[in-house]
């Protein structure tokens, strides 16, 4: 018996699965007997058709696998889909590569570099790379866990303000998960209220998830990666950029450190800690002025002084004085918002003295 595409029509032998036209599963096929449909074909949401549009391409299936529902994000560089698996029917969410990227040497090994490092990145606070892939047409995608929820940015701008415990939760579990990159040699680069999904557990309780690690970087880059970035694909977002990476400097778990420590000025607070007319000036703050200090920005609200310590300390311009890893930040806010203090100078709280420092 032969097996046929439910798709296009296409007749195989009986050992082939997949149509090598479009991707989809095969069915069982005897000529002369009335064509059948795929089950799956009365199902809108993962309809098989073939590949033809990178940026539409709900109800399609890749390397006939991933059933794509819609699509739910997209970039300069790439498109985000949430998709099904057809086997398991667990979700996924696939980022795929923009057509024009695709073709770049440089822009396809920054993607080959970044699912390997984001599948070793695996922990409850991190959103990792399952597997990549690319189909017979050339279309290149990244697969990772479908993480619902509600973006940073949009509860900070919902709330106005993150109250003191809530803020210092989602400090705490972006910290351990960013733990985990910086013991691997990765840093993020991209901290920020949009790279972070507050996300629901079973019980209902919130908790932190960091997003995209499509701009890490390891702490000793070969010549390479300083090609990759000098196409400009590898960038920051400039306010909450720390102040050696405007520079250009060699960066570390300490650019992290700073960018967690004014997300967590901008909850508690609704603002930044430097102000400026234009981007630039704001960006020239970073470099030569002190932070606004934490009760200055909130006349009014009852901030204990350890935890503005905690945090003119995490922003500090220079590296050196901050806090050396992003649990023992977090140790030292939750210290300071509960009123145990915060961190001494260099680094010798709680989690300072379980590393050795």
């Amino acid at each position: 018996m032969s097996t046929r595409c439910p798709t296009c029509g296409t007749v195989y032998a009986d050992d082939a699965k997949f149509c090598t036209k479009d991707g989809g599963r095969l069915i069982a096929f005897e000529p002369g007997a009335p064509r059948q449909t795929s089950p799956r074909q009365n199902t809108p949401e993962i309809a098989m058709k073939k590949v033809v549009n990178h940026a539409n391409l709900a109800g399609q299936v890749l390397d006939g696998r991933y059933a794509i529902v819609k699509k739910v994000g997209e970039g300069g560089m790439s498109y985000v889909y949430l998709a099904h698996d057809v086997s398991t029917n667990e979700r996924y969410a696939i980022k795929i590569l923009s057509p024009n990227l695709s073709k770049d040497e440089n822009a396809m090994a920054r993607l080959r570099r970044e699912a390997a490092l984001g599948i070793r990145l695996a922990h409850p606070n991190v959103c990792h790379i399952v597997r990549m892939g690319e189909t017979e047409d050339g279309l290149v995608y990244v697969v990772m866990p479908y993480v619902e929820g509600e973006i940073l940015a949009d509860r900070n701008n919902r709330m106005g303000v993150i109250p003191v415990p809530m803020t210092v939760q989602f400090i705490s579990e972006i910290a351990a998960g960013l733990h985990v990159a910086h013991e691997l040699k990765i840093i993020h680069r991209d901290l920020k209220p949009e790279n972070i999904m507050v996300c629901k557990r079973a019980d209902g309780t919130d908790y932190a998830v960091v997003m995209d690690f499509g701009l890490a970087k390891e702490r000793k880059a070969g010549g390479e990666l300083e090609k990759l970035t000098a196409t400009g694909i590898i960038l920051g977002t400039p306010e909450f950029m720390s102040p050696e990476q405007l520079r250009g400097k060699p960066l570390d778990a300490r650019t992290d450190v700073y960018s967690l420590a004014l997300m967590a000025y901008e909850m508690l607070t609704g603002k930044l800690p430097f102000e400026g007319r234009t981007q630039q000036e704001m960006m020239i703050a970073r470099l030569r002025n002190d932070p606004i200090p934490l009760r200055q920005r909130r006349a009014g609200m009852d901030f204990p002084e350890a935890m503005e310590q905690v945090l003119l300390k995490g922003m500090a311009r220079n590296a050196d004085d901050r806090y050396p890893s992003t649990p023992e930040f977090g140790e030292a806010l939750r210290a300071s918002a509960s009123g145990r203090g915060g961190t001494p100078p260099g680094g010798s709280g709680v989690l300072g003295k379980l590393f050795g420092r």
